[in-house]
Formats: C-alpha cells, sequence, structure tokens
C-alpha cells in the first residue's frame, strides 16, 4: 500500500500516522531539508488524489490527516515485511520476533500468549 509511494510522499504519510492530523506548515516543519510550502501542498494534493489523506477546512487552514486507519496501515506493511523477508510465513515472523526476546518484558510475553491462544480458539483448537 504505501511502499508504492514516492519516498517524499511516504514521509508526509509517516508523519501523519505518527502525529496526527497536521496543517502544511507543520508538514514543512517536520521534514528534513525543509521543501517549500508549495512542494508540500502538491504532494499533499497527490496523496489526496491517491486517496492516501483526507483534508478538512479549519482555523489553522487545511488540515490533513490519513484515510486509513493506522491499524488497517500497520497490518499491510507488516504483511508486506512478512511477504519479503519471511517468504510468507507468519510464523518465520513471529519466531524472529521472539528471538529478540532480551527486548520483552514479561508483560510483552504473556500479551503474546493471550494473543496465540486466541488465535487457537478461533481456530477450534486447544
Amino acid at each position: 500500500m504505501l511502499s508504492k509511494l514516492p519516498p517524499r510522499e511516504r514521509q508526509i504519510v509517516d508523519l501523519l500516522y505518527e502525529r496526527g492530523e497536521m496543517a502544511v506548515a507543520e508538514v514543512c516543519d517536520a521534514l528534513p531539508d525543509q521543501p517549500s510550502g508549495s512542494a508540500v501542498r502538491t504532494m499533499l494534493k497527490r496523496l489526496e488524489d491517491k486517496g492516501y489523506v483526507h483534508r478538512q477546512e479549519s482555523d489553522r487552514g487545511y488540515i490533513y490527516s490519513p484515510v486509513v486507519a493506522d491499524s488497517v496501515a500497520r497490518k499491510s506493511a507488516l504483511s508486506e515485511v512478512v511477504r519479503v523477508f519471511f517468504n510468507g510465513s507468519a510464523a518465520g515472523a513471529a519466531t524472529a520476533l521472539l528471538g529478540m526476546s532480551d527486548r520483552l518484558q514479561p508483560d510483552d510475553l504473556a500479551e503474546l500468549e493471550q494473543i496465540i491462544a486466541r488465535a487457537r480458539a478461533a481456530k477450534g483448537e486447544k
């Protein structure tokens, strides 16, 4: 989904996911090499036309936000990583994540166990 965007447009969408709604000036200030306001407006218009961002009027001018919920975008991005780096194997990706167990807190491990239990229950396993 987002991986098909040119790098600068991707930076803008990533900023919107990271920080939430932003005005053009805020986007300009947050981007490296601070492009001009007109360049950012052009990219935001392109992103709006492509269906990635939504524009609404406010007292600060137009405010932009991502169209796709961050949870959907995360799932799409993760699916792409699993496809490319783990040959489509979710188990392979999970194994790699668990290999980073030195970074996981006990609460993280408990949450993962609960997620696995729910996935098993949904598949009718015990």
